[in-house]
């Protein structure tokens, strides 16, 4: 057990003897050397349950919406990218920050490939802080749309063709993304025109574009789609574009940032002369 570690076991201890949360959310370990879970502490006792290892790579923070009107305050451990789920969902107006505790964990890495173009790697938001600052550095968040753009048309829809022929509409993209937290999602609604429900390569394709313009300019870049994905579907590479052509045409952006700019798709100005129509 590392100093962190211990530091945060202890943190949750108290907080569960001095009932200021009612339990907390972290990871904990399986019977596998190289995986955690979510776990939800709900005794002092049980916070020896709690890790915090390279393998803690699951995000934390849309857990929190399957109680979002808690009787007491929910404890929630974050890392960067979990700091700006949970400001993410605040701003949305799906989770309330005075119903929440926040254990912000420095992190200066897990055993993902989404690590290596983290550029916020503390916890944005945090009531607690356990262990120390790390540094930051800054990364090319759009590398990998970077290799998709430069593929021709033909290579570029034959690559997107092929990989959404595997997608089996399981949802699980949008069940763990932070920016899917419609109460009711489109995709569920029974509406003729509004969402096919067959599983072929063309409604595959329709739901995994309609899904990118959802998310466009909430994304997070958590990374939680790809991890999740029981097909190796690229899924965030569509936010990603999204992301990039919002940051060409509107300035740098990032979303899930506290006092942050707001989502820019929403923005708008009455004066727009709209000289391109």
């Amino acid at each position: 057990m590392d100093g962190q570690e211990k530091l945060l076991r202890e943190a949750v201890r108290h907080l569960l003897k001095e009932e200021s949360v009612s339990y907390v959310i972290g990871w904990e370990p399986t019977r596998f050397e190289n995986k955690t879970r979510p776990a939800f502490i709900t005794t002092a006792d049980d916070a020896n349950r709690l890790v915090w290892n390279k393998f803690c790579v699951s995000g934390l923070a849309k857990y929190a919406l399957d109680d979002r009107y808690p009787s007491g305050k929910i404890g929630i451990c974050v890392r960067g990218c979990d700091s700006r789920a949970v400001c993410r969902m605040i701003e949305d107006k799906q989770l309330s920050r005075d119903n929440l505790y926040i254990i912000g964990l420095p992190c200066d890495g897990k055993m993902s490939d989404v690590c290596d173009t983290c550029t916020h790697k503390n916890p944005l938001i945090y009531d607690e802080l356990i262990g120390a600052l790390v540094s930051e550095t800054e990364a090319d968040r759009f590398a990998s749309v970077k290799l998709v753009e430069n593929m021709t048309d033909d290579e570029r829809y034959a690559f997107w063709e092929s990989n959404y022929s595997k997608c089996i509409r399981c949802y699980a993209c949008r069940n763990i993304c932070p920016a899917c937290n419609c109460r009711e999602c489109y995709a569920d609604q029974e509406r003729v025109g509004w969402a096919g429900k067959q599983m072929n390569t063309t409604q595959n394709q329709v739901y995994g574009l309609t899904r990118s313009y959802h998310v466009g300019d909430r994304c997070i870049e958590c990374g939680e789609c790809d991890r999740v994905c029981p097909m190796s579907i690229p899924v965030m590479l569509q936010s990603k574009k999204m992301l990039k052509d919002i940051n060409e045409l509107f300035g740098h952006y990032e979303c899930g940032l506290p006092e942050g700019r707001a989502p820019v798709l929403g923005e708008y100005n009455l004066g727009d002369a709209d000289d391109f129509m």
